[in-house]
C-alpha cells in the first residue's frame, strides 16, 4: 500500500496515542471524522495497522529489571531453530526474542522484577531449552531511548 502524506500523519498522531478520537484527528487533519475513520479502517485492512495496545510503566507492574540475553544454540539446524524459537515463544518473561546473524543466534529481551527473579527464569526456564549452548546476559542500568514508533 503506498502512503501519502496525511496516511503518515495519521499514523505519526496514532503511534503517539491511539487513544485519541476520530474528532480530535479531523481536528488535527482538517478533515472530516468519516473521512478519518475511512482511512483508518483503510490502514487496519491492508494491514498498515497491526493493533492497539497499552504501554505499561515497568516499575509499575514490578517488572522493572530488564536483561538481555544472547543465545548461541549448540547446533544451527533447521530442527533446534524450528524447536528453540517455539519454546522461547511460551516463555513469559521474554517479551522481544529476534534471530540474528553473526556470534550469537538469538537476542531476547526479558523483563522481570529484580535480579533473584532473573535467576530464577535463568535456571527453571532458560535452562530448560535442551540445545542452548552459550548464554550471555546483560543488564540494563538505564533507559536512555525507548519508543515503539517507526519513523515513517
Amino acid at each position: 500500500m503506498k502512503l501519502d502524506s496525511i496516511d503518515t500523519q495519521l499514523l505519526n498522531f496514532l503511534q503517539k496515542d491511539a487513544k485519541q478520537t476520530n474528532k480530535e484527528l479531523a481536528s488535527k487533519l482538517d478533515m472530516s471524522v468519516t473521512a478519518v475513520y475511512e482511512r483508518i479502517k483503510k490502514l487496519e485492512k491492508a494491514g498498515v495497522i497491526d493493533k492497539y495496545v497499552a504501554l505499561l510503566n515497568k516499575q509499575s507492574v514490578g517488572k522493572a529489571f530488564v536483561a538481555f540475553c544472547h543465545i548461541k544454540l549448540v547446533k544451527y539446524s533447521q530442527e533446534l531453530v524450528r524447536q528453540f524459537e517455539k519454546e522461547v515463544a511460551t516463555i513469559d518473561e521474554v517479551l522481544e526474542a529476534y534471530h540474528l546473524s553473526g556470534d550469537y543466534d538469538y537476542l531476547l529481551k526479558v523483563h522481570v522484577e529484580d535480579m533473584e527473579s532473573f535467576r530464577e527464569f535463568m535456571v527453571s526456564k532458560l535452562t530448560n531449552i535442551d540445545h542452548i549452548g552459550s548464554n550471555n546476559s546483560m543488564f540494563v542500568i538505564s533507559e536512555v531511548k525507548h519508543t515503539t514508533a517507526v519513523n515513517i
